[in-house]
Parts: structure tokens; C-alpha cells; sequence
């Protein structure tokens, strides 16, 4: 399943290396529990024999759409409600039991929550038998009449199995019988074991039909338990102390020469029908650790292990006993494991040592799904990761499963109540990535180098022999005691032995010709026995020169079925390698899907994006319009002041020069009164003329007048540089600027910024040789009691020693003036008006020197 949202490109799996190696998947199979009440809630729904749907409950919340999400999980097939433990065990179990009758290994576990059905599904009950009991009868139905007797395969203790003569097994079995705290094996004949007797109907008994006739079998079933990650032998029969009770030991696992790990110590009971294997299991059930929890009244606190190991050795060529050879042995076993369900401790309530069960099971059950993680990315990915097998003891345990050591199938209760949709999704996404999961296929065993049908020849002689012997008159069987005595019956009489006479010369005669008789008889009876086996020795070699007539004609059979096989090989290989290639194809389809998919997220959200643009860009230009028809306004109020300003100037001037013109009118009619005077003879002086009025300075106190002064003389000696009117600071060269630390802050509006300026306190010759220009920041009280801030500028250069000198060129005059505060000069004879400016040069800076309209700038020499 995907979700929704963008997300990193997957990594592209690595391409595989080329094996000949067979894998088949993890067989994962799905099985419903029935809903105890009518009315209850239920979340999960069969859609085919092989499908399943999950229903969010109605309490649940919605996901992040605000949707309900309905999701669909796939096995190799699902057992709905109504499905019986038969068919449920014909259809998994029983390809597992054959596979153990062929010498290969197999696994098969239930996976769930607590309380979904997973020992029912194991054990069964009374009526309705389930996988484990199920499994113990087809075995024994199969190998029943050709099992070896008792103690002739013995376990070594090392996960091997030895062979011991007729001798020692006898000696192995007289001492079993004579130690009375063991019970006897119990037969077919006797009366069923009570719990077991109603497990399995005689209706549904099935067996193998391919089993080796040429073989001898044993059952060997041990039953353990993983609890709290420790192992424990339910099977071990510790001595019990009433005073100070010992608590059970737990065991270790090890590795045996085949590399396959087995629990060392545990205890191997050699079974010889159904119902003693039962009993066995049954024995063990009653030690394993069964609590009460709010969700299960008989919840499993631990996993159980059950293992049934099945050892098998060919018999001799002649068909008769057991080839004593422990390279020819050959044990497989199948492993029935029940794993104690997940649970949420918030839901169980544990306390105290079912808290620590429950954190001991979910630990372990988390280290599973690890485990399958790691090797199915392993699988699609080529990577090397490592598997943590030894997390757990469960995993470590069935680590050579895992590597291709046989079959693994796994059962997924599931309990649809709406009460564990939770626990029941994270079930369903394990079980789903478990089918991803490939195994090795096991390999089969070597076949042995005699012919076939050995115990079917040497039965087919027993018979033979028995009939001609019946034929005769003989015993058919020698070895049987009542044959014996007819045998000796049906020879002539015995005369009376007894000598009452020493003189009689008749008893003897008469019992050396009995003798005689019998002894022809006997002759005779060697001489056809002698015959009868001289045919059957011809009739054997006839039989031998048939059967290897068929055995090369097998053999050119058998090279056929090989070429034919190989033909079959090399197309599964290219059938595999276009699978391979189906499988890389569709894994870069759905990459595509994914890109393809992170792309139109990408444009949609480049496209709201750039819709987001597009109404800021429209707003922009409302504003710009708006900042337009503001600056317009102020543009006209501004040439409207500026107008204003420009006609009280002209006004002003007019009546500056009105005063002056005035002015002259006066010294010229003094100067014509004077001329008058002199040539009148000046006999009695005369009135003088009356006053010509002064222009009205009604008009000059409304504005700013200019100071009538003395026309300021000219320096003698010509500026510095005079072409050099504007600042030189506008280039683009470095400039040292020298600001005492003496100077004060003005904190005027507009100062001067000198772009890539280097400001000391003190000149150094290390900034003077890094920049071509110098100024100096100088500050003075002037004679109107203000700060004037002078800036001195000067070009630097190298002198002929290596030094640096200044030669100063331009001096700039900044000063600050309040426009309210009146005048020092004021002309005479006139009133006290507002305060008059001086005209300063408002030009700004080059270089980048700015300054306020209130500072004046005074070109100086």
C-alpha cells in the first residue's frame, strides 16, 4: 500500500548475482476467527479465497483527509469462518508431512493477536483435532509398518542420530521394561488415550503414499518453551523436592557440525504411535505457562516449540535388517511452533509479571519482523545486510529455516472484532512483507546405491519359502515352536528304549533302524531342501539378470529424464530471468509512478506559487500607481511653494534696489544743494528741500532680506587646484578618513558618507599606502558660537624615501544654523526683523558627500 505525499525516489535496486539456486516464497496463509456475538462490530471482510478487507471501525478516528481508509491484504489463501481444521490442515500441513517423509525440513508457526485463535488452530479440540495432532497421525499412518524396533536409533545428544546393533537394543529395551517409573508403549490395540480419542475421526486418517519401502523409520518428538528469551525443557523430568523446590533450568541453543543450530540438553522421547506422541505433547502442555489477561482467559505467555524429528536409515541388500552405517542416516524434522500473541499492555492492564511477558513477547515478535525486513530488503535490493538473528531466541533458533534449510509457512489468525483493528493492520503489514520473503529450496537427499525393493524380495522369499514348505508337508515356518514339534511328530516312532535283560539282543536292533529311518528321512529332507534351494538360487539369479536388464534400461531412461530435466532447467532459468525482468520493469514503472506523481505536486504547487506571484505583482502596481499620483501632488505643491518663493525673492531684490536707488537720489541732492550753495555767494543759507519719503519696508519685513554690505575684496593669491569647484569623493577611489576622537557627534540628519572609506582615529602610514585620497574631519567653534565642521582633502603619494605624504587640496565648510534665531548685523536704523541667511552653495558633494539644506559651504584658499 502507498500513502500519499512526497517523499524521496527510491533507490533503485541493485542487480542480483546469478544463482542456480531455487527459491519459493514464504507460504502465508490468513484464517478468520468467528465473531462470538451476532451483533459485534466486525472489521475484517472476505473478498475472494485469497483476499481480505479491512474496515476502519465507526469509533475510530479518520485519517488526515478526514476519510476512512479501507485497505486490502493478499495471501496464498484465506480461511473464512466456516473453514474446518481438515481442510485447513490439507491444505497447509499435510505438503509439510510429506516433505518430512523425504528427508526435508519444515516450519510452520501461527502469527496474531492474543485471544485470535492461534492454539485452537495448533492444538484443537476434543472433535475438531488441529495441525499438531493432525500432522502425528498421517506420520504414523505412513511409516507404521516400517518402523525399526525401540533404541535401534538413538539420539547422540549433538542434533545426530546413531545406530545400535540388534544386541544393544534388545539390552536397551530390557532395561526400559524392567524400570517401572516408565510407562509401556501403548499399541494400536490398546484403548485410546481418552484426550486424543476424540481428536481425530477414523474418517479423516490419511497417510503419504510415496514412502520408501526400503527404509526403517523412528519418530523423535521434543516439546520446549521461550520464555521471557530463555528456553525451557517441558519434557525434563526434574526431580521434585517438596522442601525446597528447584525451578527449572533453562537451556542453550548450539551449532552442530551441519552448522544447524538445536538446543542442547533437550530431551528426545522415541514415539512408536499417535496416541504415545500425544501423550508426550499433552505432558509438555501441562507445564507451559497459561495466564488470565482482561483480553484472554487462557492467554500463552511464552512460545512453544514442538518438533518432530523423524530418522531413517535404508535397509541391507538383502532386505532383512538395518544397514549399520551412520553416514547413511538421514533426520528431518518439522518444527509446529505456536508464538504467544501480541498485546498492548493499555488494553491487558498487566501488572508486575505479566507486564514484563508482555514487553518479553512484543520484544521478540519485534525482532521477527526485523529479521524479515532485513531479508527481504537484502532480496529485492542485492544489499548486505546484516540479519540480528541473535536478538532473540525465537529468530536464532530457526535461523538455518531462514537460510534455505527447509519450507516455512506461516497462518495469520486474525479476530475480526473492531477492538483489535489496530493490532490487526500492523498483523496484516507483516504477514504482507513475510510473502515478499524467498527461501531456498531444499535440495533432496542422495539416493543410496542399492536396488529397490529389497524388503518387497526378501518378504516375497520368506513367503515363497513358507509355501513350499506347506506344500511339503513341512513347517512353513521354522522358527516357530508348534511346527517344530508336527515336524518331529511326523517322523517314525521311537521303540521303547528300555534294557530289562542284558541278554537282549532286540531293543538295540529295533533302535538302530529308527535311527536309520529318520536319518534317510532327514537325507532326504536336506536333499530337497538342498534342490528347492539350488531353484530358488537359479530362480534369484534369473530374477538378478532381469532386474539389471531393467535397471539399464532405467539407467538410459534416467539419462533421458536427465537431458529432458535439463531442458526443464534452462527454461525455468529463462522463465526466472524474465520474471526477474518483469519484476525490474515494474519496479521502474512504479518508480516512474512515483516521479511522475512528485512532479505534478511540484507543478501544482509551482503553479499556486506563481498564481501567489501574480497577485503580489498586481498589488505592487496598484501601489505604484497610488505612490505615482502621491508624488504627483507633492510635485505640484512643491513647484507651488518653489513659485511662491521665487516671487518673494524678485520683491525683495526690487526693494533692495529701490533702497539703493534712493540712496543715490539723497547723496546727489546733497551734493546738488552743496553746488547750489557755493554759487549763490552764500549770503543767507537756504531751506534745505524737504525729504523725499523712503520706500515702504512694510513688503521687506514679510520676507528675507539681503545685508547691504561692502563688496567682499578678492584674495590676492589664487586658489589651489581653483577647477576642482565640487568635492573630489565621487570616484570610485579609497579615501582615509581621519576623525579625531576628540570630535562631537553633531547628530545631524545629513552627513557625509564616504564610500569605501577606511575611518582611523590617528593616520598610519599602513592606511595611507592602501588609498590615493585623505580627509580630515576638523571642528572649530565659529564667530557666531556654533560648530563648524571642516573637511580637509588632500592626495596622497609615495615620497622618495618609501614614505607617504599629503598634499592638501580642497577645504569644506559644514555648518549648522537655526533659521528662527535673529541676525548679529542688522542695518541701521532699522527694526529688529527676523534673522537673514546668509546665500550658501546648495550643491551637493561628488563622491558621495551629502549634506542638510541648513549646512553652508564656504569655498576657502
Amino acid at each position: 500500500m502507498q500513502r500519499g505525499g512526497k517523499g524521496k525516489t527510491p533507490r533503485r535496486p541493485a542487480l542480483k548475482k546469478a544463482t542456480n539456486v531455487e527459491k519459493d516464497p514464504v507460504g502465508v496463509y490468513c484464517r478468520i476467527r468467528p465473531i462470538c456475538a451476532e451483533d459485534e462490530e466486525c472489521c475484517v471482510e472476505m473478498i475472494s479465497s485469497s483476499t481480505i478487507q479491512l474496515h476502519a471501525p465507526d469509533g475510530l478516528k479518520a485519517n488526515r483527509n478526514g476519510e476512512y481508509k479501507e485497505t486490502q491484504y493478499s495471501f496464498k489463501r484465506v480461511f473464512g469462518i466456516n473453514t474446518n481444521q481438515t481442510e485447513l490442515f490439507e491444505d497447509v500441513a499435510k505438503p509439510l508431512v510429506e516433505d518430512l517423509i523425504r528427508c526435508k525440513n519444515g516450519l510452520l508457526f501461527t502469527y496474531g493477536v492474543t485471544g485470535s485463535g492461534k492454539t485452537y488452530t495448533m492444538t484443537g479440540s476434543p472433535g475438531e483435532g488441529g495441525l499438531l495432532p493432525r500432522c502425528l497421525d498421517m506420520l504414523f499412518n505412513s511409516i507404521g509398518p516400517f518402523q525399526a524396533k525401540r533404541f535401534v536409533f538413538k539420539p547422540d545428544d549433538k542434533n545426530g542420530i546413531e545406530i545400535q546393533s540388534q544386541v544393544d537394543a534388545l539390552l536397551e529395551r530390557q532395561k526400559r521394561d524392567s524400570q517401572q517409573s516408565v510407562p509401556k508403549t501403548p499399541s494400536s490395540r490398546q484403548k485410546a488415550d481418552p484426550e486424543f480419542a476424540d481428536m481425530i475421526s477414523p474418517e479423516e486418517a490419511c497417510k503419504c503414499e510415496s514412502v520408501d519401502e526400503d527404509c526403517c523409520y523412528s519418530v523423535f518428538v521434543s516439546y520446549i518453551e521461550i520464555y521471557n528469551n530463555y528456553i525451557y525443557d517441558l519434557l525434563e523430568d526434574a526431580p521434585f523436592d517438596p522442601i525446597r523446590p528447584k525451578p527449572p533450568q533453562s537451556k542453550i541453543l548450539r551449532e552442530d557440525q551441519n552448522h544447524t543450530m538445536y538446543v542442547a540438553g533437550c530431551t528426545e522421547v522415541e514415539v512408536k504411535s499417535t496416541e504415545e506422541a500425544f501423550e508426550v505433547f499433552w505432558k509438555g502442555q501441562k507445564k507451559r505457562r497459561i495466564a488470565n489477561t482482561q483480553l484472554n482467559r487462557e492467554s500463552s505467555r511464552s512460545h512453544s516449540v514442538f518438533t518432530v524429528k523423524l530418522a531413517q536409515a535404508p535397509l541391507d541388500a538383502d532386505g532383512d535388517h538395518i544397514l549399520q552405517d551412520k553416514s547413511q542416516v538421514n533426520a528431518s524434522q518439522l518444527c509446529l511452533v505456536d508464538l504467544a500473541g501480541s498485546e498492548r499492555t493499555s488494553r491487558t492492564r498487566a501488572e508486575g509479571s505479566r507486564l514484563r511477558e508482555a514487553g518479553n513477547i512484543n520484544q521478540s515478535l519485534m525482532t521477527l519482523r526485523t529479521c524479515i525486513e532485513a531479508l527481504r530488503e537484502n532480496q529485492m535490493y542485492g544489499t548486505n545486510k546484516m540479519v540480528p538473528y541473535r536478538d532473540s531466541k525465537v529468530t536464532h533458533l530457526f535461523k538455518n529455516y531462514f537460510d534455505g534449510e527447509g519450507k516455512v509457512r506461516m497462518i495469520v489468525c486474525v479476530n475480526p472484532k473492531a477492538e483489535d483493528y489496530e493490532e490487526t493492520v500492523l498483523v496484516m503489514r507483516f504477514a504482507e512483507m513475510t510473502q515478499e520473503v524467498e527461501v531456498a529450496r531444499p535440495v533432496d537427499r542422495p539416493i543410496y546405491g542399492l536396488a529397490a525393493g529389497r524388503r518387497q524380495r526378501n518378504q516375497a522369499f520368506k513367503d515363497e519359502l513358507s509355501r513350499r514348505l506347506e506344500e511339503r508337508g513341512g513347517p512353513s515356518n521354522a522358527d516357530d515352536p508348534v511346527l517344530l514339534n508336527q515336524l518331529i511328530d511326523s517322523l517314525p516312532a521311537l521303540p521303547p528304549c528300555e534294557l530289562v535283560d542284558p541278554a537282549d539282543d532286540q531293543t538295540l536292533p529295533r533302535l538302530i533302524e529308527v535311527l536309520e529311518r529318520r536319518q534317510h528321512i532327514r537325507q532326504m529332507i536336506t536333499k530337497q531342501v538342498n534342490q528347492t534351494a539350488n531353484t530358488l538360487k537359479s530362480m534369484l539369479q534369473q530374477f538378478d539378470s532381469q532386474l539389471s536388464a531393467k535397471e539399464t534400461f532405467l539407467h538410459d531412461q534416467r539419462s533421458k529424464l536427465s537431458e529432458k530435466d535439463k531442458v526443464i532447467l534452462n527454461q525455468k532459468s529463462e522463465i526466472e530471468r524474465l520474471e526477474k525482468k518483469s519484476k525490474t520493469l515494474e519496479y521502474k514503472i512504479d518508480i516512474l509512478q512515483k516521479t511522475t506523481g512528485m512532479y505534478e505536486q511540484d507543478k501544482r504547487s509551482l503553479q499556486q506559487e506563481l498564481e501567489g506571484r501574480e497577485q503580489m505583482l498586481q498589488k505592487e502596481l496598484a501601489e505604484r500607481r497610488r505612490m505615482e499620483q502621491r508624488m504627483q501632488g507633492m510635485v505640484t505643491d512643491t513647484k507651488y511653494k518653489w513659485e511662491k518663493e521665487c516671487e518673494r525673492r524678485v520683491n525683495a531684490k526690487q526693494l533692495e534696489m529701490q533702497n539703493k536707488l534712493w540712496v543715490k537720489d539723497e547723496k546727489l541732492k546733497q551734493l546738488k544743494a552743496i553746488v547750489t550753495e557755493n554759487s549763490s555767494g552764500g549770503s543767507h543759507p537756504a531751506e534745505p528741500p524737504p525729504k523725499p519719503e523712503r520706500p515702504s519696508r512694510e513688503r521687506d519685513r514679510n520676507g528675507p532680506q539681503e545685508r547691504s554690505a561692502s563688496p567682499t575684496p578678492r584674495p590676492t593669491v589664487p586658489p589651489v587646484r581653483p577647477r576642482h569647484r565640487r568635492s573630489r569623493s565621487a570616484g570610485g577611489e579609497k579615501w582615509v578618513d581621519h576623525k579625531p576622537s576628540s570630535n562631537l557627534d553633531l547628530d545631524t540628519v545629513m552627513q557625509p558618507i564616504i564610500p569605501n572609506a577606511i575611518k582611523v582615529s590617528t593616520p598610519n602610514e599602513k592606511a595611507l599606502s592602501k588609498c590615493h585620497k585623505y580627509v580630515l574631519r576638523h571642528q572649530e567653534l565659529a564667530s557666531d558660537g556654533e560648530i563648524e565642521t571642516k573637511l580637509i582633502k588632500g592626495d596622497v603619494f609615495k615620497t622618495r624615501g618609501g614614505g607617504q605624504a599629503v598634499q592638501f587640496t580642497d577645504i569644506e565648510t559644514l555648518k549648522q544654523e537655526c533659521p528662527a534665531a535673529p541676525s548679529r548685523k542688522r542695518r541701521s536704523g532699522s527694526e529688529e526683523g527676523p534673522a537673514q541667511i546668509e546665500d550658501v552653495e546648495n550643491r551637493a558633494p561628488a563622491g558621495g558627500l551629502s549634506s542638510s539644506s541648513g549646512y553652508q559651504k564656504r569655498r576657502k584658499p
